[in-house]
């Protein structure tokens, strides 16, 4: 008899994009101030540093609503949820430690 385990989704933190060299880059996506189209899609974060990705604009704004559409149904656990096994009650003035 095999018992098969299947491991807990962890929340990510970051979308991948890929630099002009091909290179994946993760990106925290609260981090995006801009997402510009000159030739080449070029993001502005929140710092002033810009990154210039393969991804056009488009496809840029699919993946930051793709990940925040994961987020907000509850499709991934925070890691330390995982960790535990389970999920903590969220309610403001609910027991913390107790599930």
């Amino acid at each position: 008899m095999s018992v098969l385990f299947s491991a807990p989704r962890v929340r990510p933190t970051m979308i991948q994009l890929t630099r002009l060299n091909n290179h994946p880059l993760m990106v925290n996506s609260d981090l995006i101030k801009f997402v510009e189209k000159a030739p080449d899609t070029v993001l502005t974060l929140v710092s002033g540093e810009k990154i210039v990705v393969l991804e056009t604009s488009e496809e840029v704004l699919e993946k930051i609503v793709e990940f925040r559409r994961a987020i907000f149904s509850g499709a991934f656990l925070h890691s330390s949820e995982a960790a535990a096994g389970g999920t903590q009650d969220a309610r403001p003035g609910a027991p913390i430690g107790t599930d």
